[in-house]
This record gives C-alpha cells, structure tokens and sequence, in this order.
C-alpha cells in the first residue's frame, strides 16, 4: 500500500503549505511545469519524486525528466504526462501512449484546472491536479493525495489553498 501525493504546475513553488499536505505520503508524481532543475531535487529531497517535464521547464529539467513516464504502482499501470488533455479531448501524442500502454491511471497537468474522471472508453481513471504554484491564471492552488493498494485506488484527498 502507498500514498501518493500528485502535483503538477508549480512553476518554481514548494512552500509549506505543500509540504504539509504531502507531509504524509510516500511518494510525490508531478505532472510538469516543476520551473527549475533545483526545484526537482528540492522535492525529491521531501519525498521520493517522479516527474515529467512541462512547457515551461528548460533544457536541464526536460534532460532528467521525460515528457511521458510510464510505471506500476502496486498493480496500477500509471501514464504521466503534462499536456494530456482529458477523456474524449486527448493531446493526440497521449492518446496514442494510453492506446499502446493501457494504464488504468492517467495523470496529466498543464491546464491548471483540477479534474479527476472515470474514462469509460479506455477504462482509466484520469486526474489533473490542477496547479499547486502561485503563477498563472488559477484562482485557487490544488493538489491530490491517495492510496493505491493493490488494483485499488481510493481514499482520494483535495487540498485548495488561495493563491
């Protein structure tokens, strides 16, 4: 059994409101737009990090972290990207991952919108975070925690902070 804790979107930010509501998971996914290589290894220090490169980050961070990351958590096949769309509104370049790769979670950032939906066609439970930074158009920063178990997935947190 693990807790997780999703994020996406920081630009550059990990501040102690995040640190205390991923103060208890075991590990953190950040679905991109992380804002610096030293951003990265800041959290990676916190928590055990997996990640994937957005938009804004440069040449170092797109160097350490892929654009997809594929993996297992438990018995969960996981795809994680930044610009992915959401069911029936796939970024091309992922629905051609979840066509090969079959995960049954999807995770992706980039919009700043948080959105966790049961996809029916592809059989997959798809989150967005929304953003956890203090830049952008969001009103309000978010970020996700829960427990995978085995196939299960649950016990599925918000945190909402204002900006």
């Amino acid at each position: 059994m693990k807790r997780i804790g999703i994020i996406s979107d920081t630009h550059g930010t990990f501040d102690e409101v995040l640190r205390n509501f991923l103060r208890d998971v075991d590990e953190i996914w950040h679905a991109g737009d992380i804002g610096s290589l030293e951003l990265a290894d800041e959290i990676a220090t916190f928590k055990p990090l997996r990640a994937v490169c957005g938009n804004i980050d440069g040449g170092m961070t797109r160097r350490v972290y892929p654009p997809f990351a594929s993996f297992r958590c438990e018995d969960v096949p996981v795809l994680m990207t930044h610009i992915g769309g959401y069911p029936r509104h796939y970024d091309p370049r992922a629905i051609a991952k979840i066509q090969t790769l079959h995960p049954k979670l999807f995770i992706a950032g980039h919009s700043h919108i948080l959105r966790v939906l049961y996809d029916p066609v592809y059989d997959l439970l798809h989150v967005n975070p929304g953003a956890a930074g203090q830049f952008g158009f969001h009103k309000v920063r978010t970020a996700i925690r829960f427990t995978i178990d085995g196939a299960d997935m649950r016990d599925m947190e918000v945190g909402e902070w204002p900006r």
